[in-house]
């Protein structure tokens, strides 16, 4: 086989650090085709979806695309902006805050980009760029704080398909999660505490985080024990009493049994045990998309109204908030210890004697 080959390689350039931030993904526009494009690639990942492959292709192929992509298609249609994808442009956001954060903090010669693990901007070509500008130890930073198979690990079975094709494998330092880390938390609190300042407190506080199939739990899969980890310490840093939150799940998809409780479930039945008023942070999404504004900022606001609930508020997710920014920054120069962008002087001079048998 063929490798992916170094063009323009010199051997005695000086070695420079990558940080790869990664997100789920977005389709390129809020249309039936780039929808149907986006679900095939995203539906057909077996860290997705883990049932049997032929089964699944045909009830993929031959149900599911064929009618999902149009109904997608118009919840996108109600999130994007001007700018595109709100996913895709909070990323950008993100990505460009860390940039000049870390260069704040005297880390100017690291290269920060970001890829998506379904559609673009795709994984080999963002690789492909850092490896051409010299980037020979990766950090690659999965934003998703709670692990999940589905999530991060999916994320590295990409990683490791594009090195499996390149002829030069650069360090790697991979962040499989980070849901009790304090700069998150802290993050977390300040955003809740700042939308407090604005509206006041609701009679309850619903962490809602996106679900997984409950077997994947069975399986091994610690994700809902980090998600109630997340939400703890979320409330303790909040003063919260245990009664006065909950932790939910969302985002369904299929007939078996999910994690519970579910959000929507929930959220019906909240007004008939005497809540009146609900606010719903989803501490999971680093940044605001689809899954947040349209599901849980407009479906599920109309499941608690017409239960009989008065008052529900959305918490916008962290996105490129400073608070946000600076743990994220935090987590990587805690794993960018021991790294040292500096060249080689053997290598510097090998390059020379090489230079020189190709000028005689």
């Amino acid at each position: 086989m063929g490798y992916i080959n170094s063009k323009d390689f010199s051997h005695g350039r000086a070695d420079k650090i990558g940080v790869l931030l990664t997100n789920l993904g977005t389709p390129d526009e809020a249309s039936p085709k780039a929808l149907k494009r986006y679900l095939k690639q995203f539906l057909s990942d077996p860290r997705v979806v883990e049932v049997p492959r032929l089964l699944w292709w045909f009830i993929l192929n031959g149900v599911i695309l064929n009618i999902r992509p149009r109904r997608s298609a118009k919840a996108y249609q109600t999130v994007f902006t001007e700018q595109g994808s709100p996913l895709l442009f909070h990323t950008v956001s993100q990505t460009k805050a860390v940039a000049a954060e870390l260069a704040a903090q005297g880390y100017t010669d690291v290269v920060v980009d970001f890829a998506m693990r379904y559609g673009n901007p795709s994984f080999q070509s963002v690789l492909e760029r850092m490896m051409q500008q010299g980037v020979r130890k990766l950090i690659v930073l999965p934003l998703y704080p709670q692990y999940s198979a589905s999530t991060s690990g999916s994320t590295f079975d990409e990683l490791a398909r594009d090195f499996m094709q390149r002829r030069w494998l650069p360090d790697l330092r991979f962040v499989s999660h980070y849901h009790d880390n304090p700069g998150y938390i802290a993050a977390c609190v300040e955003r809740i505490k700042a939308h407090w300042q604005q509206h006041g407190q609701a009679d309850k506080l619903l962490f809602s985080y996106h679900g997984i199939p409950k077997r994947y739990l069975l399986n091994g899969d610690p994700y809902h024990c980090e998600c109630y980890k997340t939400s703890r310490l979320i409330a303790e840093g909040l003063g919260l009493a245990p009664e006065q939150y909950l932790t939910t799940f969302q985002s369904r998809f299929g007939r078996e049994e999910w994690l519970k409780p579910y959000t929507d479930e929930t959220l019906k039945a909240l007004p008939g045990q005497g809540v009146s008023s609900v606010q719903v942070f989803c501490p999971g999404f680093s940044a605001d998309c689809l899954e947040t504004i349209e599901e849980i900022g407009e479906e599920n606001k109309e499941y608690f109204e017409h239960a009989g609930g008065k008052r529900y508020e959305y918490i916008s997710a962290l996105n490129d908030r400073p608070e946000h920014i600076k743990a994220l920054s935090q987590l990587i120069i805690d794993n960018l210890q021991g790294w040292q962008v500096t060249a080689d002087p053997q290598r510097l001079a090998r390059a020379k004697q090489l230079n020189s048998q190709e000028v005689q």
